[in-house]
């Protein structure tokens, strides 16, 4: 009985350092892709400012991250505001508010599901087009052949996007709120019979200068996080094919991850301020 007893004290300790191990690990690993994160995203600023600009990859990048994401982002920004009015017009109407549903569609709109969907789709399809694209030219040494060139790759493979990333996600908000908001107005004008014109008045009476621009901060930083995360994982991809697939995978669900986390940040923040 003695000896069974020591053995599963023994079993759980080894049991214990087994998981304390991994916890450890993984720690590791998100300090170490922290850390690489924002040394990447300090030297995409910098080379940013103090070198000279590649415009002509630059409006490539924003024509492959604004322009080809429209139809996607149309789509998504319809069917939200579409759904979010009869939602709320569901729930009002019990308590006899349904003149609030242009309230409540266009600050959440704006403020929060413009933003965060946005980011979300843009993610998925450019963050991982990305990741694809620079770690195919890892695993085939084309990135080391910049270098051997003495060309930076920061300022021609990095710079480029993170610019067309700040910016064409600020755009794509713009155009996501709106395009929301006519779905809002669509459903309930023509579907649950709302008057047209106080729809419009309240949508644009409810709206303050704050919320439009919470929203296009947001936007500003999102882009920025989807375009570094991008680069990073295809910066640091091994393993040829399978390693390709594995950074694309985790450059998508970081960004993810990271646009939720900033979100939730830029909501409290501005909640006090």
């Amino acid at each position: 009985m003695e000896i069974h007893k020591n053995f599963e004290n023994v079993r759980r300790l080894v049991s214990v350092r087994r998981w304390l191990a991994k916890i450890g690990n993984l720690s590791m690993i998100l300090a170490y892709n922290t850390g690489g994160l924002a040394l990447l995203f300090k030297d995409a600023i910098v080379v940013m400012f103090t070198t000279k600009l590649r415009w002509r990859a630059t409006l490539d990048q924003m024509n492959k991250i604004g322009v080809m994401s429209l139809p996607l982002v149309f789509l998504t920004a319809l069917f939200t505001g579409i759904v979010l009015s009869l939602q709320s017009a569901y729930q009002l109407r019990l308590f006899g508010a349904q003149q609030f549903t242009a309230d409540l569609v266009s600050l959440s709109t704006v403020r929060e599901l413009g933003p965060v969907l946005t980011a979300m789709v843009v993610a998925g399809r450019v963050g991982a087009s990305i990741a694809a694209e620079l770690g195919t030219m890892k695993v085939t040494e084309q990135i080391d052949a910049l270098k051997a060139l003495a060309t930076n790759p920061v300022q021609y493979l990095v710079v480029p996007r993170v610019i067309a990333g700040f910016f064409m996600l600020f755009v794509l908000v713009i155009y996501a709120d709106v395009i929301g908001m006519l779905g809002g107005y669509v459903i309930s004008v023509f579907k649950l019979g709302m008057n047209s014109h106080q729809y419009i008045k309240r949508t644009i009476d409810v709206l303050r200068y704050k919320d439009v621009i919470t929203g296009l901060i947001k936007a500003f930083f999102f882009g920025g996080i989807i375009s570094t995360v991008g680069c990073y994982f295809g910066f640091n991809t091994t393993g040829g094919a399978e390693g390709v697939g594995r950074a694309t995978t985790l450059a998508v669900v970081t960004a993810l991850v990271l646009i939720i986390a900033f979100d939730a940040l830029f909501t409290a923040i501005f909640f006090f301020f």
